[in-house]
């Protein structure tokens, strides 16, 4: 009996170097991606589980913002129904029609990201699609937060006065922003800074 040797080499993926394509790690191929470690997070996940959690938890906050986004959409589509309407000044219309536009707009992007998921389908570039439906919710959030002070600007503009309007919706716009991009920015640091 002479020593053995090790494995008979057969092209495995243990054996040919990781190629990093679109942050996803694969074996020669950006359309193959290999399941080594992601990063030491102690979650013990692939890089490929990684995205597929990372997919997962982006549809929730999609599916979130959905209902959000049509119970403001379907208010904005009600109001030329309501006898106050005819109201409206030309300012007024104005600002309504940029919020029904901009309440569409935020629909189609949600909508965009199930497309693309369906175009990128079987391609194997989920960084693609996770990197990409990122920028969606980001776009989405940002759109959500001006027709949220869009909203409240015309309600207050039409039942109180217009520098009632314009102070609730300012106001309501700095808060968006306090809670949706400061806070949020400096829970990260916080958490950055706790990690090191």
């Amino acid at each position: 009996m002479g020593t053995t040797s090790g494995p008979a080499s057969d092209g495995t993926s243990a054996e040919r170097a990781p190629h990093i394509a679109d942050g996803v790690a694969s074996t020669g191929s950006p359309t193959q991606p290999q399941e080594g470690p992601a990063d030491d997070d102690g979650r013990g996940e692939s890089l490929n589980q990684r995205l597929d959690r990372n997919w997962q938890e982006m549809l929730q906050e999609l599916r979130v913002m959905q209902t959000g986004i049509q119970i403001l959409t379907g208010f904005l589509l009600t109001l030329p129904f309501q006898s106050r309407f005819e109201e409206l000044d030309d300012v007024q219309v104005a600002v309504y029609l940029c919020l029904v536009c901009l309440s569409a707009l935020i629909t189609a992007l949600v909508l965009s990201s199930v497309n693309l998921h369906r175009v990128l389908f079987g391609l194997r570039v989920k960084s693609t699609l996770v990197r990409h439906t990122a920028a969606i919710i980001r776009t989405t959030i940002a759109l959500v937060g001006l027709v949220l002070a869009g909203t409240a600007w015309l309600i207050f503009d039409l039942v109180v006065d217009r520098t009632a309007g314009l102070v609730v919706g300012a106001s309501l716009l700095l808060v968006v922003m306090l809670l949706w991009v400061v806070y949020p920015l400096a829970v990260r640091r916080r958490a950055l800074r706790n990690r090191i």
